[in-house]
């Protein structure tokens, strides 16, 4: 196979965005696209063919599929695309429930030879790659703690479309947006949180999703996990700080197309806490080129050529991220009760 024929449903911004991931890969090509706001079929002025409806897609000749699509249809759209044979690459979240991963991976395994792989692209940064193999390498000892913060001024930022806000598409609000990148890298980072505690609100935007959540957690074997996915951060941020036995990694902003999270830095702080007086050794490296779009498509698209599994953003971290997220919801208790959350862990 010279290249892999690609049909992406869903043209808006991400969309858009995994096209040029793939024009710049050498052995990927766009063929069709997808969207709802195209006025019925045509070709655009690149060759490339466009459909209104995701069934017309899956009509073409196609290798892969690239779901952008919003979550209320996310999880319908990759289990129709595996059934049609395709390997399929879905934008986080997986859908708007546990429920919906769930039903995913049950048609996946249907489908052994097929990959299947989750958007989760902040595992892509080089700060967290770098981050990833110091704390894997044991240099610094096991995680004691963790505390992260990912937030921005509103529900609606910039251009994003307003079904962020609406429980029926969106299915929850910050946290299952935005938050669930901090959700997944504390899990890929620190392991399975098992225990949470939470506080849950929407009580500045008055959505009926939230604008706020706040979670307390703990691994089976005691790392602390502390969280706050905010829709009330004036100056965005994003920051993770992780603690272990002989130091700290601290990752600080992340580059992104909107350029208002600060510039990306790993701190790696060297502890001697007999010596240093609070005041430790620390080296800081910036990054100024985000790389990470264009790695994940490549990664997706090397388990394809070669028939390799997927290693990292499989279906079963979206199942134990999207958990994960529902744990947190669940654990309000008001919450709970007020918007119907089911136990995640009835998922087991």
């Amino acid at each position: 196979m010279s290249y892999l024929k690609v049909g992406i449903a869903g043209f808006g911004v991400v969309g858009k965005r995994r096209k040029d991931c793939i024009d710049r890969h050498p052995h990927m090509h766009v063929v069709a696209v997808c969207d709802q706001t195209f006025d019925g079929e045509g070709t655009l002025p690149d060759g490339i063919r466009y459909h209104q409806d995701y069934r017309r897609l899956l009509t073409e000749d196609l290798d892969v599929l690239i779901v952008c699509l919003t979550n209320d249809i996310a999880a319908e759209v990759t289990i129709a695309g595996l059934e049609s044979g395709l390997h399929v690459f879905c934008e986080k979240p997986p859908g708007r429930s546990v429920e919906d991963i769930v039903r995913v991976i049950a048609h996946e395994r249907q489908h052994p030879a097929l990959r299947l792989m989750y958007g989760f692209n902040h595992r892509y940064h080089e700060s967290v790659q770098d981050a990833l193999r110091i704390l894997r390498s044991g240099e610094l000892g096991r995680v004691i703690n963790m505390r992260g913060v990912y937030g921005k001024a509103k529900l609606i930022t910039f251009n994003q479309p307003d079904w962020r806000t609406k429980r029926e598409i969106a299915g929850g609000g910050v946290l299952l947006d935005q938050g669930i990148h901090m959700v997944d890298l504390m899990r890929l980072l620190g392991g399975n949180f098992t225990e949470v505690h939470s506080f849950i609100s929407n009580s500045h935007w008055g959505y009926d999703v939230e604008d706020n959540a706040y979670a307390l957690m703990r691994t089976a074997n005691g790392v602390v996990g502390m969280l706050n996915s905010s829709a009330t951060q004036w100056r965005h941020r994003f920051h993770l700080d992780i603690n272990l036995d002989r130091g700290s990694l601290i990752l600080g902003g992340i580059l992104s197309g909107t350029k208002s999270y600060g510039a990306e830095t790993l701190t790696v702080v060297q502890a001697d806490p007999d010596n240093d007086r609070g005041d430790p050794r620390e080296q800081i490296t910036r990054y100024n080129k985000d790389t990470s779009w264009d790695e994940e498509i490549a990664v997706f698209a090397d388990s394809i050529l070669n028939d390799k599994p997927v290693q990292s953003g499989t279906s079963e971290d979206a199942l134990r991220t999207m958990q994960l997220v529902f744990k947190i919801y669940y654990a309000d208790a008001a919450w709970r009760e007020t918007y119907n959350i089911p136990n995640p862990d009835n998922h087991e």
